[in-house]
């Protein structure tokens, strides 16, 4: 989306135009679900921090300057809705492993508001390597998951990552290639098993 078409729509969107915060949701939906599926423990618990998400940009449109970091903000909101909603399970004992399959087994990682998008990397590896991939996903520690689904997910630059958690621009980096770097073992492992 153009800069120009996007300053338009969020003019729209802080006049609370419906047709306007409801062309917002269409265009960063699936992505902030992409993102947020990969860190929570079930697609219905996604799904809900997805709607959280939306509500608070609606809420809050107006506090936010637009400086062009609009997706960075969204993706902002939605981490916080994570962490919040991870950090009272634990308090309440009631943290589970990453459920990353639906009942009727659909792969986790593809979004309901678009069934067809898949990663690039998923359209590289079959199917025994997807779940594979996901489970050792599943084990990173969750600021390494956060930071790959920022990445590969919600398309956000580096820099933006790291001002987004608030850790030094090489702490992003280090992590990330770290965890690519035992996703990669984890994937070779499987395959000479």
């Amino acid at each position: 989306m153009e800069q120009s078409d996007l300053d338009a729509l969020l003019a729209d969107a802080r006049a609370r135009r419906p047709e306007a915060i409801d062309r917002l949701y269409r265009l960063f939906a699936p992505r902030v679900y992409g993102f947020l599926v990969r860190l929570l423990p079930s697609r219905d618990t996604a799904d809900d921090l997805l709607q959280e998400t939306f509500l608070r940009v609606v809420r809050t449109i107006d506090a936010y300057v637009h400086d062009g970091r609009f997706e960075a903000w969204i993706f902002r909101i939605a981490a916080n809705r994570a962490r919040d909603h991870l950090r009272q399970r634990r308090r309440r004992g009631t943290v589970a492993p990453l459920d990353l399959t639906d009942a009727d087994d659909a792969p986790a990682h593809e979004p309901p508001a678009d069934p067809q998008a898949r990663s690039a990397l998923d359209a590289l590896i079959g199917g025994e390597q997807v779940q594979q991939l996901e489970r050792a996903f599943a084990e990173l520690p969750a600021m390494d998951r956060e930071i790959l689904s920022l990445r590969h997910h919600a398309e956000l630059s580096f820099r933006e990552i790291a001002e987004l958690l608030e850790v030094p621009l090489g702490t992003a980096l280090a992590r990330a290639h770290r965890a690519l770097r035992r996703l990669r073992s984890a994937l070779r492992g499987a395959a000479g098993e």
